[in-house]
């Protein structure tokens, strides 16, 4: 499949075909193209100009290109429609993109743009998902779906099939129910095919079927899709009746947002925004951080004049020059393992015993601290620095590695007992810690080897 080239001399063009009202060939230019790639073009024009080619082409070209931009681009096209014309873009879309969709309108334009919609059996499934958490498996899931009822035969079975997949775009799964809408289980197209016209759907169907709640949280609905590598997964209620699906693409879109909330955090940004937001927005965001770091920066402080005898020392005040040393060594120990169980937290495989961790994130920092402490030893020969000092160096930063390696790996877990996303602990909060610890280990070994 070649990829659609969307360069500079061809939105020169689109904006120039635009400026001259050239609508046929405009059409020419976009006939046929990818929705993602037509997202990524509205993303690139003015606001007046991605809303001229949204009305151009028509909503069966655009409603999945609308769902796929950014949030903030497609708000200020969207103000540029009116009710209808939205309307008609979500009768294009799936339940679940139309219902977020419709969730990012003002409240006094979501029921006009919902009056508008001539389909009352889409409208009437939008309604029902904008009644869950956007946090749940109910606000992810789609209403368009195959199912059929345990009590029919085959052939009916396919009829049956043939009327609903025509308004479902990806046929993953067909799930059979009983006559109260409960779940029983899943068909396989191959048992369908080679079946008997007349036999029964309830004597070919699968009972084993994997499903979620409607209320269950979307990282668990992740994770147990990814564990099963689910294309699709069914959603009920607590009557086992079937209300939904969600799919990869959802999940996807999840793992996405999940992920850039991670890095935020572990940057020391603790809401979630972007680039454009405003200042304040911005600031808030930030400046909670940035404090915590400071109040750690004054502590360091307060730290080093308990020690400030050593510069009377001629032969110790070299001890001071190594204070970043040790603080950087610190905080990257700390960022590292807290990193490594933060993201096993994510998947799910930090489990076992949490002395038998203890055990390996020592043996694995005393490795580590040790080959560290060697290339501090031989450092020390190579300028002359007195032996005894360079041990007690080398001695001080293996302690601080076991001791930033063992902060790193256990506040993750114990955040995450408490409910607390563990990739903050990725951030400054580790990396102001773990400074701190150092710098005060460094120079209270150094007192008790140095006697000063």
């Amino acid at each position: 499949m070649a990829t659609f080239q969307i360069d500079a001399p061809f939105l020169e063009k689109i904006k120039e075909l635009i400026s001259e009202g050239e609508n046929t060939k405009l059409k020419k230019k976009f006939n046929p193209i990818h929705y993602a790639d037509l997202a990524e073009i509205l993303e690139l024009l003015s606001n007046d100009e991605a809303t001229y080619i949204v009305k151009l082409l028509g909503s069966d070209t655009t409603a999945d290109a609308l769902a796929e931009i950014d949030p903030d681009i497609r708000e200020s096209i969207l103000e540029n429609l009116s009710a209808k014309e939205i309307a008609q873009e979500i009768t294009e879309l799936d339940t679940d993109d139309a219902a977020d969709l419709i969730l990012e309108l003002p409240q006094e334009r979501q029921e006009k743009v919902m009056s508008q919609i001539d389909d009352h059996e889409h409208a009437k499934d939008i309604r029902d998902l904008l009644k869950y958490d956007e946090n749940t498996a109910g606000g992810l899931m789609a209403k368009e779906l195959v199912k059929v009822q345990e009590d029919l035969s085959v052939l009916k079975c396919l009829n049956e099939m043939r009327a609903q997949a025509e308004d479902v775009k990806r046929v993953h799964s067909i799930y059979v129910v009983d006559q109260k809408n409960r779940l029983k289980g899943r068909l396989s197209l191959k048992d369908l095919i080679t079946a008997k016209s007349n036999d029964k759907v309830k004597d070919i169907y699968i009972p084993k079927v994997d499903f979620v709640n409607v209320d269950e949280e979307k990282e668990e609905v992740v994770k147990i899709m990814s564990k099963y590598d689910l294309e699709a997964i069914p959603v009920i209620n607590h009557k086992k009746e079937l209300l939904g699906r969600i799919t990869i693409d959802d999940i996807v879109d999840v793992i996405k947002e999940e992920a850039e909330k991670d890095y935020q955090l572990a940057a020391g940004i603790s809401n979630d925004v972007e680039a454009d937001d405003s200042i304040f927005e911005l600031v808030k965001a930030r400046l909670p951080w940035l404090f915590l770091g400071l109040l750690g920066g004054l502590g360091s402080v307060f730290i080093l004049q308990d020690f400030e005898n050593i510069m009377s020392e001629p032969k110790l005040r070299n001890l001071f020059f190594y204070t970043p040393l040790i603080a950087a060594m610190a905080g990257n120990v700390g960022v590292q393992s807290s990193a490594i169980i933060v993201q096993g937290l994510a998947n799910d495989i930090v489990k076992g015993s949490l002395f038998n961790r203890l055990i390996k994130e020592v043996s694995l920092s005393l490795i580590n601290g040790f080959a560290l402490a060697v290339v501090l030893l031989l450092f020390g020969k190579i300028i002359n620095q007195e032996l005894l000092v360079s041990i007690t160096i080398a001695g001080s930063m293996m302690l601080v590695i076991v001791v930033a390696a063992l902060v790193g790996t256990f506040v993750p877990i114990i955040l995450d007992k408490r409910g607390i996303d563990p990739a903050i602990a990725t951030g400054p909060f580790i990396t102001t810690a773990n400074d701190i610890f150092g710098i005060f280990l460094f120079f209270y070994i150094a007192k008790l080897a140095l006697g000063f």
